[in-house]
């Protein structure tokens, strides 16, 4: 029985700690705390990717899940006095206008609110609806105000407790909502849902010792936002890779919210069909609720592993999502399905060579 309330504590934990790509540090530590919990032995590349290995011997398979959520970055500053911001990630600055978020300074932390440039009706009038959605159009109103006095840099500006320089990370609060039908709506559920699935995986096989059918390397990415988290980290014996991500709904997409999605190729072309019929395969044999898909505009840890020359054949399957990059939904039902492949997949051999 998959722990759902561990699935979705984990989830909210993970929600309320910011973790922009380029500062992961905070989430990485509480995922760390829970896997030690669980008694796994946590290792670490250089850069910051976290791993586990579930199973005696060298690992032959691993999951991917990124940990590194949209964010953004001070740039500059207005002749008002306030931030500029740029996106890291890429997502679009219509979803920026009226969130909530934290500027993380040299000395400490101050909040605000991203704006559009002209965002009062009574000012403005109807240019609050003709200005263009652009990044160079929004600004950072912070909490604590500007004091307009002398810092060390003129590409700096003083809050009352801090000062604000250009390089300052912003991270963006997922304002989390669980609702009692099962819907989950949130920034960064991308991926910090996959997160949570992987989580409550490597607890079931915890809680009732259950050995994988071969060691697997459960990994916990940090840049996948940027295009490079899966790029490197794996063990040199590793030869199959499955990412666990989003999976886009909308108009002409088959992904639904009440099942894992098994996905056929993403924007760098198709993923391993004997591994993608598996993972069907195993979602059939097991009553997993499940669907086909294919995504033209995005990318995964599975891509970056290939594109960075890592000999693996790779796959992807996803929960779904609504309004990605966005106001972000999902449902308690696919993070189960999902969770359910991926022990369906830890619990079965490798997938034998095509010929």
């Amino acid at each position: 029985m998959i722990d759902l309330d561990y699935l979705t504590a984990r989830l909210r934990d993970l929600l309320d700690t910011p973790s922009p790509v380029g500062m992961t540090e905070r989430a990485t530590a509480l995922v760390a705390d829970w896997l030690g919990e669980l008694g796994y032995d946590v290792a670490y590349t250089r850069r910051g990717v976290m791993s586990v290995t579930l199973g005696d011997g060298a690992p032959k398979r691993a999951l991917a899940a990124h940990v590194d959520t949209l964010g953004a970055m001070v740039t500059g500053f207005h002749p008002n006095g306030r931030p500029r911001l740029r996106n890291t990630g890429t997502w679009a600055a219509r979803f920026a206008e009226g969130a909530r978020c934290t500027i993380f300074t040299d000395a400490g932390e101050v909040r605000g609110t991203i704006l559009p440039l002209k965002a009062s009706g009574h000012l403005f009038n109807t240019e609050v609806d003709t200005q263009p959605a652009d990044w160079d159009n929004l600004e950072i109103r912070v909490d604590d105000g500007l004091i307009f006095t002398p810092t060390p840099s003129s590409n700096a500006r003083k809050s009352t407790h801090f000062i604000i320089n250009v390089g300052d990370m912003i991270a963006i609060d997922a304002q989390p909502e669980f609702l009692d039908n099962g819907f989950i709506v949130s920034r960064h559920l991308d991926d910090k849902a996959g997160v949570a699935c992987l989580l409550a995986a490597l607890k079931y096989h915890a809680d009732n010792g259950i050995a994988p059918a071969i060691p697997v390397q459960v990994m916990f990415t940090i840049s996948e936002e940027v295009g490079i988290g899966g790029t490197h980290g794996f063990d040199q014996q590793v030869q199959e890779l499955v990412a666990v991500d989003n999976g886009v709904t909308g108009p002409g997409q088959t992904t639904r919210d009440d099942a894992v999605t098994i996905a056929f190729r993403d924007r760098t072309g198709p993923f391993d069909m004997p591994i993608t019929r598996h993972l069907l395969a195993l979602a059939r044999d097991n009553q997993i609720a499940h669907e086909r898909d294919t995504f033209r505009s995005y990318r995964s840890d599975s891509a970056a592993a290939i594109d960075a020359g890592w000999d693996l054949r790779v796959g992807l399957i996803c929960f779904s999502l609504d309004a990605s990059h966005g106001w972000e939904r999902t449902h308690i039902k696919s993070l189960e399905e999902l969770t359910k492949l991926i022990i369906a997949y830890i619990g079965n051999p490798l997938v034998p060579l095509p010929g």
